[in-house]
């Protein structure tokens, strides 16, 4: 079980590590923050332990109904913390919402995947490389799909209506791909501060 530590300042962040890619960590450092990085199966009171200020679950690869401790752990995390998700991490977030997850019959896998942003109508282009998406009748009234994909209309992003808890599918560090969504990092935090 390998803590990995980056120091910057204010907030401290932990991370979740399902697999995650260099470029998220780069852009979280970038914002200031200091960050945690714990593994995929590390436990509710580890976490706790470090008092964060929030909680990022990465992306990675697989199916997510796999990572049931993982999933228990988010469920716990999202009552006491906020907790932004990305990739692997939406859809772990999701689940422990009480969603369900299925296998997309083509994975979306480019890095030219239009989203739509619901609240401000702005179409991003993403980049995306994942093979399960987000059912959507099983997304909860605490919850809105707050992004949708315009090749199949599948959840690209989800936010809860009342706490800090907030998702997206495909993958805003972006390296290389488009840096539509890179602003991602930088609203966590904030929300942090």
């Amino acid at each position: 079980r390998n803590v990995r530590k980056h120091h910057g300042k204010s907030p401290l962040v932990a991370v979740i590590d399902c697999g995650i890619k260099r470029s998220i960590l780069n852009n979280l450092l970038k914002t200031g923050a200091s960050v945690v990085v714990f593994p995929y199966n590390a436990d509710f009171k580890e976490i706790m332990d470090i008092s964060p200020d929030g909680v990022l679950i990465s992306n990675g690869p697989g199916d997510p109904v796999m990572l049931k401790g993982t999933i228990q752990n988010v469920q716990k995390l999202m009552n006491h913390l906020p907790v932004y998700g990305i990739c692997l991490g939406h859809q772990i977030v999701c689940l422990a919402s009480g969603a369900k997850t299925y296998k997309l019959k083509f994975g979306h896998r480019g890095i030219n995947h239009p989203v739509l942003d619901k609240k401000s109508g702005r179409v991003h282009i993403t980049s995306q490389n994942h093979g399960f998406a987000v059912d959507v009748s099983g997304i909860t009234k605490d919850f809105e799909v707050s992004q949708i994909s315009l090749y199949d209309r599948t959840i690209e992003g989800v936010s809860h209506k009342s706490l800090p808890i907030k998702t997206v599918q495909y993958h805003p560090e972006a390296g290389p791909g488009p840096h539509d969504t890179v602003d991602f990092f930088m609203d966590f935090v904030n929300t942090l501060r």
